[in-house]
């Protein structure tokens, strides 16, 4: 179907922006010839390299004199005089590009012909679309071309990218080279009309490195007026690289950067991104910075609510408005251990060594029921399992909470600080401590033991 598509001579030029840091030299060419032998001459604006303070010698002089003998006049090279994280160099690249259209890469990509024309075709129809070229892999031991299959970008509530189904519509026209609307972008690349991605404020330079400003752009762009489509007839390859030069505690950055995201954008369901990150909503001790220019941007707008967002452009993330209490649950009898998810085949929670991650996210809810592990994402997805008494074991069962017939045998009443009591069976969950043979999480009548969760929402 795409190479039976046609396009207009009169397109936009596109500047095409690439991010590098240490990344090594030949894979940074690669990156150019490609780009220019994949994309026709009189749409190619000019090409970016933005250099986010690389310490390589051979990204210094040697690049620069080779792209200005290869390239006069076409390839232009920015330095950051500090490393500023891929989110703010790519603002630096955006600032020096010239071109109507602005295009967003990694500097580890290939681009397959043909790869410019729908692209530009969409923009130049509707200023205010961000397109995705969709993404095949490019294995980095060998560099074959692993085709991925057409997919949407969506996010867990962390903010951590994934692929997701095209939506039901997309599915029902029968044709696959029909853009498919997006929640929100993978990251690896991006095309956008350049003043309008000024005018809706870039990415957001309060956040650092990278990890979030991906989903904040798909939120923003929605909800202030734009779309975001991922485009099947338009393929650009991705090395998956296994060292990544900004990779020491990308986790760290993300959940800054989510928070500054829920912050802004996300209105009541921002507690969600708290939860997914098992942070207290009161001082969460992560200094997200200054939020109040983007909050100022989001008014003068004139953006939608992050409701309208849910329900109409991702539908299918599940949704946590029924939580009251979140965090880890300790006994007061093992201080030192919580409730723990376990090995997922065994279907039973356990207790182990606290350490507060996503097995050991526990969730009470308003109907009394007791979820343990992490936030779930997509309705596509399975969600987080719930705690059960079946009344005939002496272990908790772990299940999926709506596949358990017995309403009463997965409804729970807890009280911070007091006991955990099945409403079914009567029966309390409690530890059971049998010395060398370590500690045992079991139900039986109730002693009179008591649990804490670390967050109560009031």
């Amino acid at each position: 179907r795409c190479k039976e598509l046609k396009y207009g001579k009169d397109l936009p030029q596109i500047s095409i922006i690439f991010i590098f840091v240490n990344e090594a030299l030949s894979v940074i060419l690669r990156s150019v010839h490609s780009a220019v032998n994949h994309t026709p001459a009189p749409l190619l604006k000019e090409i970016i390299l933005v250099d986010d303070n690389s310490d390589e010698e051979e990204l210094k002089a040697p690049l620069e004199e080779y792209v200005n003998k290869r390239y006069p006049g076409l390839v232009k090279v920015v330095r950051n005089q500090k490393r500023e994280g891929l989110i703010r160099a790519r603002i630096e690249g955006w600032k020096a590009a010239t071109g109507q259209v602005t295009g967003f890469f990694d500097a580890h990509v290939e681009f397959t012909a043909g790869w410019a024309e729908p692209v530009l075709s969409r923009i130049q129809e509707n200023r205010k679309r961000v397109i995705l070229p969709s993404i095949d892999n490019i294995k980095q031991d060998n560099f074959e071309v692993q085709r991925y299959e057409n997919s949407a970008h969506g996010y867990s509530w962390e903010l951590w990218c994934m692929y997701i189904s095209p939506p039901k519509d997309w599915w029902d026209a029968g044709d696959p080279s029909l853009p498919i609307r997006t929640p929100a972008m993978i990251g690896c690349s991006f095309v956008v009309n350049r003043k309008f991605f000024g005018e809706i404020g870039l990415l957001d330079p309060g956040m650092d490195v990278y990890g979030g400003e991906n989903i904040e752009l798909g939120i923003k762009v929605w909800l202030c007026g734009g779309s975001m489509e991922v485009l099947p007839c338009s393929r650009v390859a991705h090395i998956e690289r296994k060292k990544k030069p900004y990779n020491n505690n990308i986790g760290f950055y993300t959940k800054r950067n989510a928070l500054r995201v829920a912050e802004v954008w996300m209105d009541d369901y921002k507690w969600h991104v708290y939860i997914a990150w098992n942070l207290p909503l009161e001082n969460p001790g992560i200094d997200i910075g200054d939020v109040s220019e983007r909050k100022a941007l989001r008014k003068s707008l004139k953006c939608k609510n992050f409701q309208w967002y849910l329900d109409h452009v991702y539908p299918e993330m599940r949704r946590y408005n029924n939580t009251i209490a979140y965090g880890e649950l300790r006994n007061n009898k093992a201080k030192d251990v919580c409730l723990d998810q376990g090995p997922q085949e065994n279907h039973t929670a356990i207790l182990y060594p606290c350490h507060g991650w996503g097995p050991q996210l526990a969730r009470y809810t308003r109907e009394g029921f007791l979820h343990l592990g992490a936030l779930g994402t997509t309705t596509l997805l399975p969600d987080t399992r719930c705690l059960v008494d079946n009344g005939k074991s002496r272990f908790p069962q772990l299940l999926d909470c709506d596949k358990v017939k017995s309403s009463l045998h997965k409804r729970w009443n807890f009280i911070q600080n007091g006991a955990i009591l099945n409403k079914g069976t009567g029966r309390c969950l409690e530890v059971e401590n049998r010395g060398m043979a370590g500690i045992d999480l079991i139900l039986r009548s109730c002693t009179g033991q008591r649990w804490t969760i670390k967050n109560f929402i009031k």
